[in-house]
This record gives C-alpha cells, structure tokens and sequence, in this order.
C-alpha cells in the first residue's frame, strides 16, 4: 500500500513539475489562440481512454471474482468431501479424510504461496487430487447408502477438479497486451493535452494536472493489482480453505 501511494504521488509531483518548467519557459503559449477541432479531439481522447479503462477495470474485476469463486468451489468440494466420509466404514472414512487433508494442506502451504509469488502450481497437486479419488472406494459388501456415498463423493471430486482447473487457468489469464499498451499509451496521451491547453494561471494548471495524472496512474495501479488474482493487496488467499481446515 504504502508503495502505491509513493508511486502516484511521484507521478503527480512528476507532472506538477512539467507543469511549472511549462509556464516558466513557454509562458506565451497561453495566449494562442484555442482551436475548436483540437479541443474536439482532445474531448474526444479524454472520452475513449475512460471507455477504455471501464472495460480493462471490468474484465480484471471479473477475472479476480472468477478466481475467488473457484478457490471456494474447490475449498467447498473438500469440505463435503470430508463429511461425506463419515457415511462409509471406518478404516475406508479414515483413509479418504487423510487423503482430502493432505491436498488441502498442499494446496494452502505450497500451492497458494506459490501462486501468491508468481510461479505455476505445479503437478503434485494433481497426483494428490489423483489419491482422494483413489480413496474413494466402498468395500465389496457395501450397502446401498454406502454406495449412494461413494457416488456422491465422486461427484464432488470432479467438481473439486473443475475448480482446481479453474483456478491454475485463472493464473495464467491476464488482460489483453492491446489493453495494457491503450492504457498506457492513452494515459500519456490524456495527460499531454493538458499541457497543450494552458491555463493563464499556474497554480491551477499544476493543481489540475496532479489530480488528473494521480487518478489514472491510480487506476491504472488498480488494473495491475486486479490483473493478477493471486497477489498483491487484493490476492485470493487460503482463507476459503481455512474456514472448513483450521489447521490446513
């Protein structure tokens, strides 16, 4: 956080700097006369860079609430898990509870961590998924709830599967490289015709540059951090995991 704040203010003392070497050295670019096409143009900048910052703001915004919601169908699916585990014989419910845990505790102390610095999940992961699925079996003798369980148990590994799948593609997935160069480009580009229209007073002219470049470095901060679901401040963390695991 404290990062972010340094930054836009840098930004923005960086601008206000712009701004007064402007007034000091080209002072009669003031008085030039105003043209209504490159004011147009100008409007027109300012009008298609904010269009283009609401769609890279949405689809980060839905790409991060797409991970938060398969990290919790998948902490959700290990949680039935285990408690289904309680419909099937003991030594079978012991070995199948041992094996959701121990894919709970990869996925909360390695997996996540991982993601959180930037680095692929892995496979292990997947060969863990592979036990719990191994361990769901009833024995030969087993009744008919038992076998309803089994089932049940089945269904609910396949949706932890679909959301561990989800997830490692939530990682990978990130705003377009078109996007990010029209937010960075349209961003100068705004900012700049600030400079072509001057104001008579200084102080004003300073005042409106800082509080427009400190906004769209702001959310152009906002896009980064959202782009990547897994890290900085807004990161998807374990906690869906530790709600139902206390000691994952």
């Amino acid at each position: 956080m404290t990062e972010t704040i340094a930054l836009v203010l840098g930004v923005s003392m960086l601008a206000a700097a712009s701004v007064l070497l402007r007034h000091r050295y080209w002072p009669n670019d003031d008085a030039e006369p105003r043209e209504d096409v490159a004011e147009y143009i100008a409007m027109m900048v300012g009008v298609l860079y904010a269009l283009l910052l609401g769609l890279s703001l949405v689809s980060v915004w839905e790409g991060r609430s797409s991970a938060e919601e398969h990290v919790q169908n998948e902490a959700n699916a290990a949680h039935e898990i285990y408690q289904l585990a309680g419909g099937l014989p003991e030594a079978d419910a012991v070995r199948l509870r041992e094996s959701v845990t121990q894919y709970v505790h990869h996925a909360v102390r390695t997996e996540l961590p991982a993601m959180a610095a930037g680095e692929p999940p892995g496979q292990e992961g997947w060969r863990l998924l592979q036990n719990v699925r191994t361990a769901n079996r009833a024995p030969a003798d087993a009744k008919a709830v038992e076998q309803v369980t089994v089932q049940e148990v089945a269904n609910q590994v396949s949706v932890m599967g679909d959301a561990r799948r989800g997830r490692e593609a939530d990682a990978r997935n990130g705003l377009s490289p078109v996007l990010w160069f029209g937010l960075l480009s349209g961003g100068v580009l705004t900012i700049a015709f600030m400079f072509m229209f001057g104001i008579q007073r200084s102080v004003s002219h300073v005042v409106m540059v800082m509080g427009l470049t400190g906004l769209i470095t702001l959310t152009v901060l906002l896009v980064y951090q959202l782009d990547q679901p897994f890290t900085g401040l807004m990161a998807v963390d374990s906690s869906s995991f530790n709600r139902y695991f206390p000691g994952a």
